[in-house]
């Protein structure tokens, strides 16, 4: 099997990188390298790498040829620099997303995993969320990401391109940014830790989170590749735990030096995935307990 894999040398896609070599596949990276939140790339000497940005899609079209599968992570995926930036946004996350799968469909990939996020749920929605509920945006990412969804449902209902559409719930994990006060908090907290600084906590830390390992994202997208449920197709689903922390729980976990800093505005209090849609059509089931993870990743600090 070929897999293209956008994004590839970043926190989430290098993970399945790493996987999908493990599995014997032959795997392309296409990655402009160009996240700044990013404390470093990260190279698979076994795959196939180039440094080419999803928004040319002349250079991006041959990476494609004779894939089986491409799994596309590449976004302007950070809320503070699709504010500062909407057009950047809107030109990685529609234009390059509808390059992808343009190139895909031209061609003949089978199949396209496309990686959005739980944020298109915004406020008015109560947790558990729900796959089937109404979208509030209330960013230029969030409006971009799911724009991309919709790209990935027309495509496999007008062009018969397949698709599969996953909402990622707070990922965290090996590898995770840690740059900027918008860096994942986990990762955040853990650089904090070891640097003897206080783990900073927005307003009181009560929000609660669904976090989701990076090695169940990773295992969700191989799912999504290998279902032979023609139902998935064009379809959305959660990836996430059905289980949420407060922040302040996490922190605590971590570190007794802890601060509280200001509130931000227009982030949800709670997120709670439903996850029994992924459960039943793809068979796929979290793996990793967040506590477990903590435990393991403070004894080897």
């Amino acid at each position: 099997m070929k897999a293209v894999v956008t994004g590839g040398n970043g926190f989430i896609g290098s993970h399945l990188v790493d996987r999908l070599v493990g599995l014997d596949w032959e795997v392309v990276v296409v990655d402009n390298l160009s996240a700044e939140c990013n404390d470093e790339f990260f190279f698979n000497d076994k795959a196939e790498n180039h440094e080419v940005d999803i928004c040319d899609y002349d250079a991006l079209l041959p990476l494609f040829e004779n894939a089986d599968v491409v799994f596309h992570l590449a976004a302007e995926s950070r809320i503070q620099p699709s504010i500062i930036n909407p057009a950047r946004a809107t030109e990685v996350n529609v234009v390059g997303t509808c390059n992808v799968l343009q190139a895909a469909r031209i061609q003949n990939v089978k199949r396209v995993i496309y990686s959005s996020t739980s944020a298109g749920y915004g406020l008015v929605n109560t947790p558990p969320l729900e796959e089937t509920m109404p979208k509030d945006c209330l960013n230029p990412y969030s409006v971009t990401k799911c724009a991309g969804e919709d790209l990935c449902t027309m495509y496999t209902r007008l062009f018969g391109l397949e698709t599969v559409i996953f909402r990622y719930f707070n990922v965290y994990g090996e590898r995770s940014p840690t740059k900027g006060q918008y860096a994942p908090v986990i990762g955040l907290f853990f650089v904090q830790k070891v640097s003897g600084a206080p783990l900073t906590l927005v307003g009181d830390g009560l929000q609660r989170r669904d976090f989701t390992h990076v090695d169940d994202v990773v295992e969700a997208n191989l799912a999504g590749a290998a279902t032979t449920n023609r139902e998935a197709m064009g379809e959305v689903f959660n990836v996430g735990t059905g289980i949420n922390h407060s922040i302040l729980e996490i922190a605590q976990l971590i570190s007794s030096n802890i601060e509280h800093i200001p509130p931000r505005s227009g982030e949800a209090r709670i997120t709670l995935a439903n996850i029994s849609k992924i459960q039943d059509a793809l068979d796929w089931s979290p793996q990793v307990k967040l506590e477990t993870w903590i435990e393991e990743a403070l004894s080897a600090l």
